[in-house]
């Protein structure tokens, strides 16, 4: 389909790029005249998408560009993943902005010229246009450097789609020693283009999972009698769980309990040995997180026990809540109304989605925030982690120019 490419409102008049090396346009107006490059960084990425912790080709292209850019300095934290760090020429804060870099593992259905080359991968959730904006971020900085004060930290993190997650593991490596305040930002197809949110507090939910095996004992299907059915006890687990939440659980405490996978039985005329259940869990509140295992375990026993059959029971935490500083989102809030105006803002709820950036937040203050990418005239209404997942370009403009707005108001010495 052809993306559409208007002119959005509060959208700079494009300069020409070739100014940029010069560092003769302002940051914020050298960023329209680098949209096109974005746009291109980002179509190269989604054609070559590669899964969590197998980013080998990625990373070498996000530290091929990199290299090229004068004034960084790289490193490889892990082998699929690269940090890179500018230091201004004046004195200020050292600042994080982190992109993520892996795709999924999803056969694209979308008819573009740039659609995924590897079958059974696809960058169905923006990290492809995360990385493009943050590469076009490094390149407006860099052109500045003269006049920059403080020190960026660009990270490009792998593996955020699978937990454990690469966030931590680049903690764990040093990526946050010595940082102030940390950013971030998610390209949102719920949100039309064009509108930022910035959420004051819990933003987004820990998505944790869980795994049970209903052991019972099979048989013939015309001879029930003589089995313990494991479809049928994991049935009636199936809607007692949901009981979890809606009887257990404050109705104003936000939690989703979710059965995904329902796996048992291999032909119509056989009861199995066994039925397997998985799902997620997602919370924001500490202890809802470790009440709720147990109250999911008594369940699960209770029911299995009745009718004769064992269980197994695995609950696995994955990542923190995305809490954003309500200090920094305030300011940065500010910042959006500055650059953009208030018509920009959107007010957003917390989403139940998951995201590791909380990890760099255990570090120092941090702001995760929304871009707008949904266009639904152009038909760019498809949800995240869908086949059909599409974003609309333009957001990767607003994106650069949010993130640098936000990165030279924070690299500001008294701030």
């Amino acid at each position: 389909m052809t993306l559409v490419q208007t002119t959005l409102p509060g959208t700079p008049t494009p300069f020409a790029s070739s100014a940029l090396a010069g560092g003769t346009l302002a940051p914020l107006e050298a960023a329209a005249a680098l949209a096109p490059q974005v746009i291109q960084w980002r179509r190269q990425l989604h054609q070559r998408p590669e899964v969590a912790f197998h980013e080998v080709e990625t990373s070498q292209f996000i530290f091929d560009t990199l290299s090229a850019i004068p004034g960084l300095t790289l490193s490889r934290p892990t082998r699929t993943s690269v940090v890179a760090e500018l230091r201004g020429a004046l004195p200020g804060h050292t600042i994080a902005v982190r992109a993520d870099i892996d795709g999924l593992p999803i056969h694209e259905e979308v008819d573009v010229a740039f659609r995924s080359t590897r079958d059974g991968a696809m960058h169905a959730c923006g990290h492809d246009g995360h990385t493009a904006i943050v590469l076009g971020l490094a390149t407006l900085l860099a052109a500045h450097v003269d006049t920059l004060p403080g020190t960026v930290r660009f990270v490009f993190q792998h593996a955020e789609e699978l937990s454990p997650g690469g966030a931590e593991e680049l903690v764990q490596h040093g990526v946050m020693d010595g940082v102030a305040r940390v950013i971030g930002l998610h390209l949102w197809a719920p949100m039309p283009v064009g509108r930022i949110g910035i959420l004051s507090g819990p933003a987004m939910a820990a998505p944790d999972n869980f795994q049970c095996t209903i052991v019972g004992k099979g048989g013939h299907a015309a001879m029930p009698h003589e089995c313990v059915d494991p479809i049928a006890i994991g049935a009636q687990i199936v809607t007692a769980l949901q009981q979890v939440v809606s009887r257990t659980v404050d109705p104003l405490d936000p939690v989703v309990l979710s059965v995904t996978q329902f796996i048992a039985g291999t032909a119509f005329n056989v009861i199995p040995n066994s039925a397997y259940l998985s799902g997620t869990v997602r919370t924001f509140d500490a202890s809802l997180r470790t009440s709720i295992p147990a109250q999911m375990e008594r369940v699960i026993k209770g029911i299995a026990e009745a009718f004769g059959a064992s269980y197994e029971f695995r609950y696995l935490q994955g990542y923190r809540p995305v809490v954003n500083d309500p200090a920094l989102s305030a300011r940065l809030t500010d910042v959006v109304r500055r650059t953009f105006g208030n018509d920009t803002l959107i007010e957003m709820r917390p989403t139940m989605g998951g995201e590791d950036f909380s990890a760099y937040q255990q570090r120092a203050p941090g702001v995760f925030a929304f871009v707008g990418a949904g266009n639904e005239a152009a038909g760019i209404i498809f949800p995240h982690h869908h086949p059909r997942f599409q974003i609309d370009e333009r957001s990767l403009d607003v994106g650069l120019r949010y993130l640098t707005a936000a990165t030279l108001d924070l690299l500001t010495p008294n701030a």
